[in-house]
């Protein structure tokens, strides 16, 4: 491919880890909606979604033109795809952060979630595992992706014993139901964050190797 192509292949890729950037940022800061009232920062990220969603328009855009003019084969396509599905991803992402933001503007549920030590635990590894999948994206690491893939498992477990806690305490605190509810999206949305990180590190894994691995994380995990 000539020059350019590569340029221009570059200029995308770090397009994408800009975007990847902002959407950490976003994660990031939900913590600060959820466990203590704070409107303003809750808006603030919700408004933040626009940004994501526009540098996804342009990432893809700028694909479909290389893709269209280079007609890439190889390592280049392999990227090329795993760029467009790596900002769908983050684009997703950045949805589930907007549900917990929104969530928490009910100004209702911070109580409830300053009480549950597993939502506590639970948004730091869902942070590091989206971390850890851009980073593996970054350095197109291989070995990096697959340990985000395995540690999916935990925060499966731990969302599901947050589901158990609220369902098993629901009887003795109707009064709190909403509140209850609010802090079940809170931790789906968590979940579902975590799902598309492991989507990311099995792009990654694509990416480097060539191997699909979706659908076979437990073969994979072996």
């Amino acid at each position: 491919m000539t020059t350019q192509f590569v340029n221009l292949l570059e200029e995308l890729r770090r397009s994408s880890l800009r975007m990847a950037a902002c959407v950490e940022d976003m994660l990031h800061e939900t913590a600060g909606v959820v466990f203590q009232p704070n409107e303003p920062l809750a808006r603030r990220i919700i408004n933040r979604d626009r940004e994501v969603d526009e540098q996804e328009v342009t990432v893809e855009a700028e694909v479909i033109r290389l893709l269209a003019l280079y007609q890439p084969v190889g390592s280049d396509l392999r990227l090329l795809t795993t760029i467009l599905k790596v900002t769908n991803d983050l684009e997703r992402v950045a949805d589930c952060v907007v549900n917990i933001a929104e969530r928490a503007s009910h100004l209702e549920v911070q109580e409830p979630a300053n009480h549950n030590q597993d939502l506590k635990e639970l948004f730091p590894l869902v942070r590091r595992a989206l971390r850890d999948a851009v980073q593996a994206y970054a350095s197109q690491d291989a070995a990096a992706a697959r340990r985000v893939i395995a540690d999916d498992e935990a925060i499966d477990e731990l969302y599901s014993h947050i589901v158990h806690g609220v369902v098993a305490a629901a009887p003795g605190s109707p009064e709190q139901m909403a509140a209850q509810l609010d802090l079940l999206s809170i931790a789906k949305n968590l979940e579902r964050i975590a799902d598309h990180a492991t989507n990311i590190a099995e792009d990654v894994v694509f990416l480097t190797t060539g191997s699909i691995i979706r659908h076979h994380k437990e073969e994979d995990r072996s």
